[in-house]
């Protein structure tokens, strides 16, 4: 008589969809209600109302060409290794091919936020729609090479979308005159949506895979070269670039003067390249570290778990910066963002294989890190000039691939270092994150006490 023996198929419950998208919606609609200005604007103006409408045009147009480049991103980073199997690709192919990206971006990304700072946000806008471009067409007409022209082309894709629109959105406001809280507000939008395209890039993928193969017309190659090309235009034709006034030498001397000799930006970066290490290698080993146990998961069902906690993590910033319910300045709540992202990741790491314990500790971490990158964004605006901001983002994203590079070939390839040690590394790099913003608060609180005693002596005297 044969056993048969069912697998176990784990899977979120129902109610966990319902509770994350419930505590979005209150998170926004009650927002208004709470704000220090008094306003109280439908729930879906949350950061449009009482700003122009030459601001509302631009945020709307931005945040479409923004959320267009989300789902071109997402569709790439869910379809990636499914695609790479599909071709016979195996685990160290696939590991190699993120390296050479990484080893890439490694020595282009520096240099590319310093063009864009010269050149212009347009053409490096319309650069990244490129690259997601040849990578559809190379992955459609010449499928056995693919994987390394598209590990290129995306990597510096994804470096370019880091820094290009967000610098864009910066001088756009800067152009039009508006208050710091207008900046606040679309930062977070910026985060909330892009969370949110992400989760319908995965729909996208999984609808487009479940109907065939790689080789029909509707593929989620063939889709991010039509959305390239739709975002390309729509940038070329709805973006007006003003003509660059600073000249190389002159943009140079600003460089060294103010990024390279300001501490303050130095922890900035550090903390932004930490971030950006951790997210990245969350994404790559949270997969592996969930299955560790044996069991069958739907990861499909998980992911929309995390984007959706990312959202309501970058909902919650207009509480601590608007509703004047919070006393905590943004340098305080970063740091205790990091140090709870560093405490989750050091229980992952300590190798809990529970999967719903996981799952709560991985949403933990999106919601911080929701939270962190508009408010990282804030900060920049306080201690960057916008003439060099895409140099300074780009400039810490190279500590940032370095590391990524180590790690993933110590642990990818040559598998000297497990899981839970890459887990541990990034918990590391958190920590380091805060500590760097705790100099940053005990360097701007030095400086407001300055500035407070030079007041005091001269109403004084």
């Amino acid at each position: 008589m044969a056993v048969v023996i069912e697998s176990e198929i784990w899977q979120p419950h129902a109610s966990v969809f319902a509770i994350i998208l419930l505590a979005c919606f209150l998170s926004v609609s009650l927002l208004p209600q709470f704000s220090i200005s008094g306003s109280s604007q439908s729930p879906f103006d949350v950061g449009f109302g009482g700003y122009s409408a030459s601001l509302l045009r631009f945020q709307r147009k931005f945040l479409l060409y923004y959320s267009i480049g989300s789902v071109m991103e997402g569709l790439w980073s869910v379809f990636g290794d499914c695609e790479a199997e599909k071709l016979g690709f195996g685990r160290e192919t696939i590991v190699l091919s993120l390296c050479s990206g990484f080893l890439v971006a490694l020595c282009a990304v520096g240099w590319l936020g310093i063009a864009s700072d010269i050149m212009g946000q347009k053409r490096f806008c319309i650069l990244f729609c490129i690259l997601h471009v040849i990578a559809g067409i190379w992955k459609k007409f010449v499928p056995h090479p693919t994987i390394w022209i598209a590990s290129l082309c995306l990597t510096l894709a994804g470096a370019i979308f880091s820094f290009s629109f967000e610098t864009w959105m910066v001088l756009e406001h800067e152009k039009l005159g508006h208050r710091q809280e207008a900046l606040t507000d679309t930062f977070w939008l910026m985060t909330f949506s892009e969370s949110a395209a992400l989760t319908g890039s995965q729909i996208l993928a999984n609808w487009l895979t479940g109907n065939g193969s790689e080789k029909n017309i509707l593929s989620p190659s063939t889709v991010a070269v039509f959305l390239g090309m739709i975002n390309m235009n729509f940038i070329a034709r709805g973006w007006t670039d003003p003509p660059t006034k600073v000249g190389l030498q002159d943009y140079k001397k600003s460089l060294v003067a103010i990024i390279f000799g300001d501490r303050r930006i130095w922890l900035l970066s550090c903390a932004q390249a930490s971030l950006h290490f951790s997210t990245a290698l969350v994404w790559i080993v949270w997969a592996p570290t969930v299955v560790a146990d044996g069991r069958e998961v739907h990861l499909g069902l998980m992911y929309p778990c995390f984007m959706g906690a990312r959202m309501l993590g970058s909902s919650l910033l207009p509480w601590f910066t608007t509703s004047g319910l919070s006393a905590l300045r943004t340098e305080d709540f970063i740091l205790y963002s990091f140090i709870i992202s560093g405490l989750v990741l050091s229980f992952v790491a300590y190798d809990y294989q529970e999967i719903g314990v996981l799952l709560v500790l991985f949403c933990i971490f999106h919601a911080c890190a929701g939270l962190m990158l508009p408010s990282l964004a804030r900060l920049r605006t306080m201690y960057v000039p916008n003439e060099c901001r895409a140099a300074m983002m780009s400039m810490s994203l190279v500590p940032a691939f370095a590391a990524l590079l180590l790690t993933i070939y110590a642990g990818g390839y040559r598998k000297i270092i497990y899981n839970s040690t890459m887990m541990a590394v990034a918990a590391f790099s958190l920590f380091v994150a805060a500590g760097c913003m705790y100099m940053l608060k005990r360097s701007a609180y030095n400086g407001e006490t300055l500035m407070l005693i030079a007041r005091v002596l001269l109403h004084s005297g």
